[in-house]
């Protein structure tokens, strides 16, 4: 008796996200994911593959990790940059923007460098410049020589010295930049207490427009030499915290009212750095959260689990050169900040803006609720394919390339 023919299993449709490539059985669940997702075009993805990622380290360990996936490392590891993880055409193409990419270090200018306690002429007070000054042999990257614009003295000078920090932005070119980074020394009986000591700004050209020592508010018990590579006698005449932190908020909020730059920023300008919350703590002060843009909590730019990198990881995988090898200088790990994100503002995406905001982009408050997949809808979007559904997905944070002053199509 001959048996009959097996019939093949009816084959199971499986719903596929465009974005991170997961498959679901129900087209319900494949909703349900992108709601949660918040993928969209701002994410990192792999160059060969096409991959949505939530951080740029998951694509590293995509394309170079233990388990890398096979066809992507092999086109990375011949083709591939390892610090902007882009694909290029041919090994020629590569070489050639490698010279590009792979930055040099910073050059500390004269009047930030801590290393003069030597010096009768070393001055621990502030020193504040205009970007725009013209170069000459007195001046570092638009920076004033101390030595030239002082009396040669046994007194520390304690003085501030005040000129125009404006960085001369055109209004059509977008909001101003700066970056800043504090120094901290220890205080408490056990020395564990971060105190400012130190605090320096640069413009979007890197040239320093502020730098202070700053005396803090309580004794100084541990100066962390090895780190800060300050001494008492650095902070015996400088300028009292609360000066300073006048003079920062000048700058910051670059003659705007408080009430327009805490809505609209309006001429406020963007403040750059890494781990901001923690030195505009140190410096009693605030900044309106939609004017920060901070290299330790920007989400690409974190680890997979949602913790902050160290900026000298960031400077190294980013940038492809080191900091912090020894005494921290806040004029190198301001440059380090603005250049990560510069180079995470010129990210090439494919939509400018979130949907109903402007193009300049909004805030992570507002976008949020505008969460397109919102269960009262899955009736149309049932119609939709999974392309359609990325296309109208929106990102969870803000995304610096809506800071920049082309807006990308």
């Amino acid at each position: 008796m001959e048996s009959e023919p097996r019939e093949d299993p009816p084959k199971i449709q499986r719903h596929k996200c465009s974005a991170c490539y997961k498959q679901y059985k129900k087209w319900e669940h494949l909703i349900e994911h992108m709601r949660v997702s918040y993928h969209s075009f701002h994410e990192p993805k792999c160059g060969v593959c096409k991959k949505h990622c939530k951080s740029w380290e998951s694509v590293r360990e995509h394309l170079t990790g233990p388990l890398p996936k096979g066809q992507c490392a092999n086109i990375f590891s011949t083709n591939g940059c390892e610090l902007c993880l882009n694909i290029f055409d041919s090994s020629n193409a590569l070489e050639m923007h490698k010279d590009s990419c792979r930055m040099t270090p910073a050059l500390s200018p004269k009047c930030v460098q801590p290393g003069m306690e030597d010096s009768d002429d070393r001055v621990p007070g502030v020193v504040a410049t205009d970007s725009s000054m013209e170069n000459d042999e007195d001046q570092v990257a638009g920076v004033v020589d101390m030595d030239s614009s002082m009396e040669n003295d046994d007194d520390h000078v304690d003085e501030m010295v005040v000129m125009d920090s404006s960085t001369g932005n055109d209004d059509d070119r977008g909001p101003e930049v700066v970056a800043m980074d504090c120094e901290m020394v220890g205080g408490g009986s056990d020395g564990s207490l971060d105190l400012c000591a130190r605090v320096c700004i640069i413009d979007e050209d890197e040239n320093v427009i502020f730098h202070s020592y700053v005396k803090p508010v309580i004794p100084v018990t541990n100066f962390r030499y090895e780190l800060t590579g300050l001494k008492e006698d650095y902070l015996e005449n400088a300028v009292p915290l609360m000066e300073i932190k006048e003079k920062v908020e000048e700058i910051l909020y670059n003659g705007e009212s408080l009430w327009k730059a805490r809505l609209k920023g309006g001429k406020a300008r963007l403040l750059v750095g890494h781990d901001l919350d923690h030195d505009l703590y140190c410096l009693k002060m605030t900044y309106p959260e939609h004017l920060i843009r901070d290299t330790a909590k920007y989400r690409p730019l974190m680890r997979t689990n949602l913790i902050s990198h160290s900026l000298k990881y960031l400077t190294r995988m980013h940038l492809g050169y080191d900091i912090q090898s020894g005494a921290h200088d806040p004029y190198e790990d301001c440059v380090a900040a603005l250049r990560l994100y510069k180079r995470m503002r010129s990210q090439p995406h494919l939509n400018g803006g979130f949907p109903g905001s402007s193009s300049s982009g909004g805030d992570v408050e507002t976008t949020s609720k505008r969460n397109p997949f919102d269960p009262s809808g899955w009736r149309d979007l049932e119609k939709m394919s999974p392309d359609d559904l990325l296309n109208m997905s929106v990102p969870d944070y803000k995304c610096w390339c809506l800071d920049s002053r082309t807006v990308n199509s």
